[in-house]
């Protein structure tokens, strides 16, 4: 369920939230860090009498990636989420801050076991005992939304119960309206804000974090995930067990590997660092362009290393409360935005943006071209471990304010998603070449959809289309001939011929209007011609493209056959015939 209380900074839930927020971060000193990094020390102390500064000495003293760890988990769901997409970046966090939030991705607090149990067994109408063979009351694993017990089925099967926090989403309903608050404040006060819409990233990120909260929804992603991967060796996804699933209460299939963050384990057990960071990199491509559907939810806490093949090491996901998909026209934009950014054609770049409408059509193509190559070019031909994509999209953000980009809420999984994916390279194989990897890939997936099978494939899904106008073509036809015709008669200036008199041309009469009439008789015979010319064309065209589609359509359901039947070859010479004839009369 959506968020409803969007608007009001006076509803009393979004004023006592506001409070407590306030009240957390004076609890943890994270007011000092902030005022600092803004270089507004000065608004220290406006809190110096706040009760919390003095009652809370021991909290303030504390480490400072503590702290910040501590306020998180205390505020609940949305601000867990925040230090997990955080946590990934290590390269923008001191190693203090960033070794705190990683205990963030699957290491909360967990709520009590026996509240567990009662949420399972009323879930699934029945006992623990009655459903389970054994049921593990120390959680596996806890997260902000939900935590994760053992068990075994009656057969011994181990899988894996997860079940959802008690009220959790009473508490990310309260959340999200304070976000819409801040979002509609940021919007109206900021110079920024309505380029930046704010209210629509977090309405995506309001529809995303409510589909946490359906685990039947949960257990599709992964069943289509896992069939997406059946035949690739790179990722495994765990079994869903539909028989003891249900909205807050999904099991899986338990799953055994080194987590990933675990980089002296996979270390001893002799994996291929390398060789597991370009998987990476691949199964991200993979998903987003060839499968349109990508775990959008890539923090360590969620993947795992298989250590069974240490030369060619698989990846072992779980969680996929989060996946994403693009439509098929920014999935386009972005593959063309990416393969232009390899080869560095920036003239490119900035023409897709301009086409793809994320920056005003009247942008100079060429000022925005120069603008993105002084961010870019300085990036190329380094390894990972020497770029700062944080600090480039810093300078993105920048140059993009200056030709009034728009944020587009529907591109911030993928966003969040490289990030995640950036963070875990940066880890696991410092020197990967990111552009090496991704380059090849780019291009047979450029290649692919501009291929003959891609070609083959839109004609199939047009065919239906196609062939409901057909019967209208002739009529069509006519129209477009006699509008040209029409036309053409204005531009020529024709001069009717009297009633009784004939359209040959009097050499008698002024030689100036005699050979306009020759030139406009002339004129007309080859109109003529040309219209004549443009009726083979078009049947000829709608003849073989009808061929086509049948043939298209015959190869798509069995690729043995033959691509056309004998009966059908007469008419594909017909039209070739027409088409040719069309071409010289034109």
């Amino acid at each position: 369920m959506a968020a409803q209380n969007k608007s009001s900074i006076l509803n009393p839930y979004s004023l006592l939230r506001l409070l407590k927020i306030e009240h957390v971060f004076v609890k943890y000193g994270l007011e000092n860090l902030i005022f600092e990094a803004a270089g507004r020390e000065w608004l220290n102390s406006i809190f110096l009498l706040s009760p919390t500064r003095w009652l809370y000495k021991e909290q303030r003293s504390l480490p400072r990636g503590e702290r910040i760890r501590l306020a998180l988990q205390e505020l609940g769901p949305v601000f867990v989420k925040l230090g997990q997409v955080l946590s990934t970046r290590r390269d923008l966090l001191p190693d203090d801050i960033g070794d705190e939030l990683a205990l963030l991705q699957d290491q909360v607090p967990p709520f009590d076991s026996q509240q567990a149990r009662n949420e399972i067994e009323t879930a699934l109408r029945a006992s623990i005992e009655e459903t389970f063979g054994s049921f593990e009351d120390t959680p596996i694993a806890s997260a902000s939304v939900a935590q994760v017990h053992g068990a075994t089925l009656f057969d011994g099967t181990h899988v894996v119960v997860k079940v959802l926090r008690p009220g959790i989403a009473k508490t990310i309903h309260r959340d999200v309206n304070l976000m819409y608050v801040l979002a509609g404040l940021a919007s109206a006060l900021l110079a920024d804000g309505k380029r930046l819409r704010a209210r629509e990233v977090v309405s995506e990120y309001d529809r995303t974090i409510h589909n946490e909260l359906d685990l039947i929804r949960e257990g599709g992603n992964a069943d289509t995930l896992r069939h997406n991967h059946r035949d690739i060796d790179k990722l495994y996804v765990p079994q869903v067990y539909w028989d003891y699933t249900r909205t807050n209460v999904l099991v899986l299939e338990r799953v055994y590997g080194i987590p990933i963050r675990n980089i002296d384990e996979m270390h001893k057990a002799g994996i291929d660092m390398k060789k597991l960071a370009e998987h990476g990199v691949e199964i991200f491509y993979t998903q987003v362009f060839h499968h349109n559907f990508f775990h959008a939810d890539m923090h360590p806490g969620n993947i795992f290393v298989s250590g069974e093949n240490p030369g060619y090491p698989n990846y072992i996901a779980i969680d996929f409360g989060i996946m994403g998909s693009l439509t098929e026209q920014d999935q386009h934009y972005i593959g063309e935005n990416l393969l232009a950014f390899f080869t560095r054609d920036y003239r490119r770049v900035a023409q897709l943006h301009v086409d793809s409408g994320w920056v005003p059509a009247d942008t100079s193509v060429s000022e925005f071209e120069l603008a993105i190559r002084s961010v870019c070019d300085p990036i190329f031909q380094k390894p990972l471990s020497e770029i700062s994509f944080g600090a480039v999209l810093v300078q993105l953000f920048n140059t993009a304010r200056r030709f009034e980009m728009e944020v587009q809420p529907q591109l911030v999984l993928l966003q969040k998603t490289l990030l995640n994916i950036e963070g875990l390279g940066r880890q696991l194989y410092p020197d990967l070449d990111l552009w090496a990897t991704g380059k090849p890939f780019l291009k047979n997936w450029v290649t692919e959809r501009r291929g003959p099978e891609a070609l083959i494939k839109r004609f199939v899904q047009q065919a239906p289309l196609i062939i409901d106008r057909l019967p209208e073509m002739p009529m069509m036809l006519h129209a477009i001939v006699e509008a040209q015709t029409l036309a053409a008669q204005s531009q020529m200036g024709r001069v009717p011929v009297p009633k009784g008199e004939t359209s040959t041309p009097d050499m008698r009469m002024n030689p100036v209007n005699a050979r306009a009439q020759m030139l406009a008789a002339h004129s007309r015979h080859r109109y003529g011609q040309a219209s004549r010319g443009l009726s083979f064309s078009v049947v000829g065209s709608c003849l073989f493209l009808a061929m086509i589609i049948i043939g298209a359509a015959r190869y798509v359901v069995d690729t043995d056959s033959a691509v056309l039947p004998w009966f059908l070859w007469p008419v594909l010479f017909v039209s070739l015939v027409l088409m040719l004839k069309g071409l010289r009369r034109s």
